[in-house]
């Protein structure tokens, strides 16, 4: 495929990807929806009209909105539909968007938009699906002969995060305040979390029409009912966590802020990037097998920028690490009943690789602080500080060309109280 649009093989938005987002300029402060590619974004408010394939032309509405939870609702025909009427229009051998007025009107350049939550997000899930994080936090917290909890390999373990405070990347976050116990076996004392922390992980958003309250999507089935990938960071306070996840599990520790990329990547576009499902044993109940891959490569990084103005990568990970697959994280959601709904947000938890420069938090690159990490700049960290920024990277690399998913990134700030 080639596109008018002129970008570079090392482009993150190439007419092989077209992702989704939601975006403001300075002239027009109304949310549109629209789709990247190159350094540009496509208008789809603009070009709603061009949706006339069968399935679309009676639903051009849903390109009008300020979230895509009502694209997404539709389902995958419509999906796969949406995508080769874009490709199509992006064609280099198509004039329609070329020609003026319209080329002028139905593009804007992303560094003139503001990003904002691709979608409303009614729920959100965090997983714990990564089996070299959960058997390094095993090992620092229990054992070697006792890392895994005896329910891992049997079910995609989760907990239900805070929707409300998922921010879109490049949004500040506060350092929290929480009960702490900084001295074993000590009482517990009330202040800034000390020990902050990020999590690399990669989330996808729900499509399809809502579920009825009772019913199951097994894993065979659930493909039709994930949308799309955005990379994400759990921000994560480890010395509140501590504290009061037993026995009910992380709250106030993980509550405060949820960051994710702009850019929903479509599962059409990493297709090509399908990789084998990693081996599970003991074999999964029914309901959580699937015999085609939902397993990705995915190339992940997470950078720390400090004060300074010098940025150091700390992790290279990949999210075909993950033990538990997307359709099992949503088979294992909805097999008690749980009803969702287009928009919802399930993560992965967070991906780490079998070499300690793979690692996916600081908890484990710093060995719960025992082995502290040195920077570019000559400064180490067991934690993040105030004012180190975190910025994730995810991308997938094919033939001449790479599918991005944008930045994921945030400033860690410090805690109101402290100003």
């Amino acid at each position: 495929m080639k596109s008018f649009i002129n970008y570079s093989p090392d482009c993150e938005f190439p007419i092989e990807n077209l992702p989704y987002g939601v975006f403001t300029t300075a002239d027009n402060v109304q949310k549109h929806i629209g789709v990247a590619i190159g350094d540009e974004i496509l208008d789809l408010f603009i070009i709603s009209h061009l949706f006339n394939g069968p399935l679309l032309s009676e639903k051009q509405n849903v390109f009008r909105q300020e979230y895509l939870n009502d694209f997404m609702a539709l389902g995958r025909k419509f999906w796969i539909e949406a995508r080769s009427t874009l490709q199509n229009l992006l064609s280099i051998n198509n004039k329609v968007l070329q020609d003026e007025p319209l080329r002028s009107k139905a593009f804007v350049k992303q560094e003139l938009a503001v990003m904002h939550l691709p979608a409303k997000i009614g729920d959100y899930t965090d997983f714990y699906s990564s089996i070299h994080h959960a058997t390094n936090v095993g090992i620092m917290f229990r054992n070697k002969e006792n890392a895994l909890m005896p329910n891992w390999k049997y079910l995609p373990v989760g907990y239900h995060g805070r929707a409300s405070s998922v921010v879109i990347s490049g949004t500040p976050i506060r350092r929290p305040r929480g009960q702490t116990v900084p001295v074993e076996n000590a009482p517990p004392v009330y202040g800034p979390s000390r020990l902050m922390d990020f999590e690399l992980e990669v989330a996808f958003f729900v499509g399809g029409p809502p579920t009825k309250l009772g019913e199951s999507i097994p894993a065979s089935k659930a493909y039709d009912n994930i949308f799309g990938m955005v990379l994400m960071n759990d921000w994560s306070a480890r010395d509140i966590q501590k504290w009061e996840y037993v026995p009910l599990g992380p709250f106030g520790a993980k509550n405060f802020g949820t960051t994710i990329s702009p850019w929903i990547v479509t599962m059409e576009a990493l297709e090509p990037f399908k990789v084998p499902n990693m081996i599970q044993d003991p074999k999964p109940f029914a309901y959580l097998q699937h015999e085609e891959s939902c397993n990705f490569d995915i190339k992940l990084e997470v950078n720390i920028k400090t004060p300074t103005g010098v940025e150091t990568t700390v992790s290279r990970s990949n999210f075909k690490y993950m033990y538990w697959t997307p359709r099992q994280q949503l088979a294992h959601h909805t097999v008690t009943g749980c009803n969702i709904n287009p928009g919802d947000l399930l993560a992965s938890g967070t991906i780490s690789g079998e070499t300690a420069d793979s690692y996916g938090s600081m908890l484990e690159l710093s060995w719960k602080g025992t082995m502290p990490i040195t920077l570019q700049d000559g400064t180490k960290r067991k934690f993040l500080q105030d004012g180190d920024e975190v910025v994730i990277y995810g991308y997938c690399i094919g033939d001449n060309y790479k599918v991005g998913f944008g930045q994921c990134k945030g400033k860690l700030l410090p805690s109101y109280s402290e100003l």
